[in-house]
């Protein structure tokens, strides 16, 4: 009994990285279920032993999945990514390339804004994060005007706003260098906003 659990465990775990994937890369409704068992090897008889629907599957995998960087917060005992760092390996050729395993908002934006209720009020989650993360690693900007809590509290919007901004141009860019089929242009995207976004972020 044991043996099986851990089997199915096993099984339940490569199903959702392989649909977490899959949906990256072909979008929310080009994914079949046929096609996620037969990459992991299993019976599309045995999806029903992990999961009651395909809408099931799809909202549980977009939750398990992680960023794997761009976006996912250093493991403890790694080093802190900076700004730089973070927009860098957000507007990689890396990460253009292989939205597999990249920001899901960045992959299904579009797809999620048609979606269901589940889906957005994910994504919604995951946006919030996105934004905790990035405010986290703006440089401080005093503000000198007021008492001391306004001046915390005036600090900690403008780190919101600034980013929403960030997160929004990295978004907007990993989507258009995808969208585009010239390759000059697409590097062209990705440098550019790269660039204008650390001189933002330094300034």
């Amino acid at each position: 009994m044991g043996h099986s659990q851990s089997e199915k465990k096993s099984n339940h775990e490569r199903i959702l990285r392989t649909a977490a994937k899959r949906l990256r890369e072909k979008g929310l409704e080009a994914v079949a279920i046929a096609d996620v068992m037969k990459e992991v090897g299993l019976t599309v008889g045995g999806f029903y032993k992990h999961f009651d629907s395909r809408d099931d599957l799809v909202v549980e995998a977009l939750r398990a999945a992680s960023w794997q960087r761009p976006g996912q917060p250093a493991d403890a005992g790694e080093p802190s990514v900076s700004l730089a760092g973070f927009i860098d390996e957000y507007l990689s050729e890396k990460h253009r390339d292989r939205p597999g395993s990249g920001c899901l908002i960045g992959a299904l934006a579009g797809d999620v804004a048609r979606s269901n209720k589940r889906i957005r009020a994910l994504a919604t989650e995951k946006v919030r994060c996105a934004l905790e993360l990035i405010a986290g690693l703006l440089p401080d900007k005093q503000n000198d005007a007021g008492s001391a809590g306004n001046a915390v509290n005036g600090r900690r919007e403008s780190a919101r706003k600034r980013a929403t901004l960030v997160f929004s141009a990295l978004v907007g860019a990993i989507a258009l260098s995808r969208a585009v089929s010239d390759p000059s242009l697409s590097d062209e995207i990705l440098q550019s906003v790269r660039e204008l976004l650390k001189s933002q972020g330094n300034s």
